[in-house]
């Protein structure tokens, strides 16, 4: 295989974790930490399929995000609202996720585990550029949604940097108190940012399900939600690293995909992407700077 077909590979690979990773950008910009992404993802891989297998893929994308978004508000309100313990509250919405799923795939394909073949997008190419031979893996047969994870990200670095919207977030993430004080509503702040992760996971979700198999398979996330989380870490907790972290872990679950037919067991080399997970947290999680307020709950009038 030519570096032009791995890179083309790499790229889709690292679509459902990029667009995963922008959404703890903006959850945990706010101060939340959320650790459910894994869960919306779910979510997102069986109602994307759901609205794609009966009303085509535009149908497939909004019902994914929504149910992201859902899964989102619960953890907002437990969360934000009542201030559980926001781990607590993450994995309560994976494993909520998790046997929702199989029991309504149960319900609206009558199997436990899988669906039917499901209506994707027509795929694209990008004029000229597909006449460049190297390019022309990379640019020929690309989901829309490819393109529209690449524009979220200058769009995000927008948003955070250059808006009223953005800047608040950050405020409340860095220092809820101050912000309170000048009149940020830190609670409606906290859950947009949530949502917003919410629906960008449910969308990741989506794409795997809609673009990547063509189905819903169950556990076809294979921790990526939390591979995301590392990502966003690697990246600082900024949209333009956390868009080169996504990429250096599709890369090496590309990479995976490509050497199970060497004589090393294909269960060692499944497990890359989570070794190279593992050792970029080793690596740069002393040298990250989360927000000062990340994962701290904040109660108007306390300390």
């Amino acid at each position: 295989m030519g570096v032009s077909e791995l890179l083309a590979s790499a790229l889709r690979m690292s679509v459902p974790i990029l667009l995963t990773a922008l959404g703890a950008v903006y959850t945990e910009r706010a101060g939340v930490v959320n650790i459910g992404l894994e869960g919306m993802m779910i979510a997102g891989t069986f109602w994307g399929a759901v609205g794609s297998f009966y009303y085509g893929p535009f149908v497939g994308v909004l019902l994914g995000m929504l149910a992201g978004m859902l899964l989102a508000l619960i953890h907002a309100v437990a969360s934000v609202t009542f201030k559980i313990n926001q781990i607590v509250s993450g994995v309560a919405m994976n494993i909520l996720a998790a046997g929702l799923t199989r029991f309504l795939c149960i319900q609206f394909f009558s199997m436990a585990t899988t669906s039917p073949q499901v209506h994707s997008f027509k795929a694209w190419s990008i004029p000229l550029l597909d006449q460049v031979s190297f390019l022309k893996p990379v640019v020929t047969g690309v989901s829309p949604l490819i393109v529209v994870a690449l524009l979220l990200v200058p769009v995000t670095y927008y948003v955070l940097n250059r808006t009223v919207f953005g800047l608040r977030l950050r405020s409340v993430g860095e220092n809820p108190l101050a912000a309170d004080t000048l009149g940020v509503n830190v609670t409606l702040t906290q859950y947009a940012g949530v949502l917003i992760s919410g629906a960008l996971a449910g969308l990741a979700g989506t794409y795997l399900a809609v673009e990547h198999t063509g189905m819903y398979i169950e556990g076809m996330t294979q921790g990526r939600g939390f591979i995301a989380l590392a990502a966003m870490i690697f990246g600082n907790w900024a949209p333009v690293g956390a868009m080169w972290a996504s990429f250096l872990f599709g890369l090496s679950e590309s990479i995976s995909f490509r050497v199970v037919a060497s004589k090393i067991p294909y269960q060692f080399i499944k497990m890359i992407p989570y070794v190279v997970t593992l050792v970029v947290l080793a690596g740069v999680i002393r040298r990250a700077t989360p927000p000062a307020a990340d994962g701290v709950p904040y109660e108007r009038g306390g300390e």
